[in-house]
């Protein structure tokens, strides 16, 4: 299993802002923080603020920041909500599967329930579980004074 980039990056976002909670966090420093790039951080942003856990503020002072407490925000939520849009297989995806075996496959509920494993583990991780005495990643994801 592999999460997408779409997925990690989302992470070092709320990341950045749970690290940084006083001021408003600019694209542009979770780029150059997270070594990532700032177009595919558009994309991202865009739909970290669909799913309501950042809100975006317009304008020159404009950036983002977490619209809830770090501990309100789960990883799993997270994961599932940026990873569902893509079937675990094809048997996972009920208008574009065309196999043969979904009927008596017994690995397709093995995947269920590893999937389901997976997302039990992540779930009751909190983003402050993620952050809290962490000193080397807020040394990393700490923004200086602007």
């Amino acid at each position: 299993m592999r999460l997408t980039l779409r997925t990690n990056l989302a992470m070092r976002t709320l990341m950045v802002c749970a690290v940084n909670p006083d001021r408003v966090v600019r694209k542009s420093d979770i780029a150059q923080s997270c070594n990532a790039s700032e177009n595919h951080l558009g994309l991202v942003i865009h739909q970290l603020a669909q799913k309501g856990f950042i809100v975006t503020l317009r304008g020159r002072t404009g950036g983002i920041r977490l619209a809830r407490a770090p501990e309100q925000i789960s990883v799993g939520k997270v994961v599932r909500d940026l990873e569902a849009c893509l079937p675990f297989t094809e048997c996972f995806d009920e208008a574009q599967n065309n196999c043969p075996l979904t009927q008596d496959c017994v690995l397709r509920g093995l995947f269920g329930g590893a999937l389901e494993a997976f997302y039990a583990e992540l779930d009751p991780v909190s983003l402050a579980d993620l952050v809290r005495d962490n000193t080397g990643l807020r040394d990393v994801l700490a923004l200086s004074a602007a």
